[in-house]
């Protein structure tokens, strides 16, 4: 099978991430508020990552340089992505936020450039500038107040600054990835997620009892808890963990089409010309950060066989 399975997870997590931003609109706008299922969110993927970092003996060899580096990363994880995800999906479309999402390439880019400064090719650096253009068109076009909490544009860069989290997250956290594995990773994320999120917003799911929903939103709740949290998340670090960069960008692009179909059917939103340049300068742009990256392993490479 080769990495066959690494790559059907990648598409799978794409697949379930992509779904997830129809399901956010219509909770946030008729049933809950985003800070409730933010908090269920992190619940329930405490319960279940949890025992893995716990009865883990890799956990006892986690040295306090990586718990640092593993702190750092999990609050970027829960608030920077989960918390600012949510909060930009329920005052933007579907369309736009899931478009936004497939920017990650770009801020890995960057954000390893931070790290690790080494040479950068011409061809990435065009191609963040014109995926960067792409961000700039649907947040000017679909309002100018960025700071204005109503304003689509707010939710736009509320997504923005989720994938630079998310971003960030996964340059910092790759070696502790392969140290010790994801899904003690992942418990030890939700550990302090939890240890930091509950005092906050505890408070908005009690009494909650989910069982007085109507069906629909019911069945929506327990796939955006369980199918778009626990599982895509496993699946992306699972696939990632295993497989290049490249391949994690291209798989990106599968969830603005699941997103504009789940919405267009729904009749939660409409595509305009806002979504379409947006949306094809962001492609274009991550192509050249991709192509970019490929010719770079390749270069690097010849010179590794000449040497």
């Amino acid at each position: 099978m080769g990495k066959f399975k690494y790559n059907m997870a990648l598409v799978a997590a794409n697949i379930l991430f992509g779904a997830n931003f129809s399901f956010y609109v219509s909770l946030t706008e008729y049933y809950l508020s985003f800070q409730q299922i933010f908090m269920l969110q992190v619940a329930v993927a405490a319960l279940f990552f949890i025992p893995f970092a716990l009865f883990s003996r890799r956990s006892y060899r986690i040295t306090v340089e990586d718990f640092g580096t593993i702190f750092i990363v999990a609050l970027l994880v829960i608030y920077g992505w989960m918390y600012m995800l949510l909060w930009g999906a329920s005052k933007t479309s579907p369309i736009d936020a899931s478009t936004i999402a497939t920017l990650g390439p770009v801020f890995t880019l960057i954000v390893a450039r931070i790290v690790a400064p080494q040479p950068i090719s011409w061809v990435k650096v065009v191609g963040a500038m014109v995926a960067m253009s792409g961000a700039v068109v649907l947040l000017v076009d679909h309002g100018r107040n960025l700071l204005g909490t109503a304003d689509e544009a707010f939710g736009n860069a509320l997504v923005l600054c989720a994938v630079i989290a998310i971003a960030a997250n996964t340059v910092l956290i790759k070696g502790q990835l392969q140290r010790y594995g994801t899904p003690v990773i992942m418990g030890w994320y939700y550990i302090v997620g939890f240890v930091m999120a509950a005092p906050f917003f505890w408070s908005e799911i009690v009494g909650i009892n989910p069982l007085r929903l109507p069906l629909l939103p019911l069945l929506e709740l327990f796939y955006v808890i369980f199918l778009g949290t626990v599982l895509p998340m496993w699946l992306l670090y699972y696939g990632a963990s295993h497989l290049t960069a490249v391949h994690t960008a291209l798989y990106r692009y599968i969830q603005p089409i699941v997103a504009a179909v789940l919405s267009l059917l729904r009749g939660q939103n409409i595509i305009d010309r806002a979504n379409i340049i947006g949306a094809a300068l962001i492609f274009t742009g991550v192509v050249f950060v991709v192509a970019g990256n490929i010719i770079g392993n390749r270069l690097l490479a010849t010179r590794r066989h000449i040497t």
